[in-house]
């Protein structure tokens, strides 16, 4: 796989960039796509937009992965586009490529959501949460991942999401650039067979990031949430794996971030085609839990309305004239001692008397990073 990463930096998809994924982006791309790629429209969104899957390989294994169930997460949808290259790039000088196009038959929703990527939100155009409208199936877009998934009839699935900076990893709460779930399938949290072959593939794919972002992986707790894509769909028999895609550092345009989302994918699918006997399902357990322990910025030993404390900042994200706004707020006053930041700023001469006048310093000050 150290081939593959060095492969990634000069052959991943170049015309897809940036944290704004929107419809119109990837389509001249799909429009171009290789042979061994089959387009299909699937469905429309609530304000019309088309909504595709793209499928290749010709083996019995069938696998769906889908991307920006959420608009504004949008690195899986750039990871599985790197994906695309990969195997069109790799079909026949690659013994990973080879196995997996053998072996597999992988169907993929390349932007699921695309009302909600054009506004850049969580939700669709109807204000609904696809990853909570599983039972109800009140969105077009949900219908149309019910149908696929019926289609399909997978054997496993990928739900790729992004996670917030604040999320956390490992005993020094190092950004946690990339999270796994296995999702649960009843309120007890039953260790099913099925749940034990997700969380085998979770296992892979930690053991080969952990070569490459050490103490960079978190992973998610195990609650069930009766009405969530992935509990509901591990629950059905289909082995679900879910991944986010968080922080990485100075990586704000999560580019870095792609390139492990996209290693991490391709190794779950040839974990899946090429079994490692050793893999034990309780290492996953190994995989410390998400914390919210990370920040955008700390300031240290700040004196601010009269008192000398740390200042915990998060950036909120902003859509504007096309482009995402990072905008600084203030998340935590304290004692950060047990916090970690992308930037931390040691100023003790600094005088600060309001949030107002906290976050024009910074914009002022820092704005290269924002």
């Amino acid at each position: 796989m150290f081939e593959i990463e060095k492969w990634h930096q000069d052959n991943h998809q170049q015309k897809l960039n940036g944290r704004y994924i929107i419809l119109e982006k990837i389509l001249p791309l799909i429009k171009k796509m290789n042979t061994i790629f089959k387009v299909e429209k699937i469905g429309k969104s609530e304000l019309g937009k088309d909504i595709f899957s793209i499928t290749f390989g010709q083996g019995e294994m069938n696998i769906l992965i889908w991307t920006q169930m959420h608009g504004n997460e949008s690195t899986g949808t750039k990871a599985v586009f790197d994906l695309f290259r990969f195997f069109e790039k790799n079909k026949s000088d690659s013994e990973i490529a080879d196995k997996i196009l053998k072996k597999c038959k992988i169907t993929v929703i390349p932007l699921l959501n695309p009302d909600g990527a054009e506004k850049y939100t969580r939700v669709n155009a109807n204000q609904i949460d696809l990853n909570r409208d599983v039972i109800d199936q009140n969105a077009a877009e949900s219908k149309v991942l019910m149908q696929t998934l019926a289609k399909v009839n997978p054997v496993y699935c990928f739900n790729i999401h992004d996670q917030r900076t604040i999320f956390s990893a490992g005993k020094e709460n190092k950004p946690a650039t990339l999270s796994f779930l296995a999702p649960s399938e009843d309120m007890n949290r039953t260790i099913t067979d099925g749940r034990k072959e997700t969380m085998k593939t979770i296992v892979a794919m930690n053991n080969l990031l952990q070569k490459f972002i050490p103490g960079q992986i978190g992973r998610y707790s195990d609650e069930f949430y009766p009405t969530a894509t992935g509990d509901n769909f591990q629950k059905m028999g289909h082995n679900t794996i879910l991944i986010e895609s968080g922080h990485y550092k100075d990586d704000y345009q999560r580019e870095n971030t792609r390139k492990y989302t996209f290693l991490a994918l391709l190794q779950g699918i040839y974990s899946i085609v090429q079994p490692e006997e050793e893999i034990d399902f309780h290492s996953y357990f190994d995989i410390p839990n998400n914390e919210k322990k990370y920040l955008d910025i700390i300031m240290k030993n700040i004196s601010y309305d009269g008192k000398k404390v740390d200042i915990g900042v998060l950036f909120i994200e902003k859509l504007k004239n096309g482009k995402i706004n990072l905008i600084p707020s203030i998340e935590i006053i304290g004692d950060l001692e047990l916090y970690n930041a992308n930037r931390v700023i040691v100023d003790q001469k600094k005088v600060l008397k309001s949030e107002k006048e906290l976050i024009n310093w910074l914009k002022n000050e820092y704005i290269k990073i924002i």
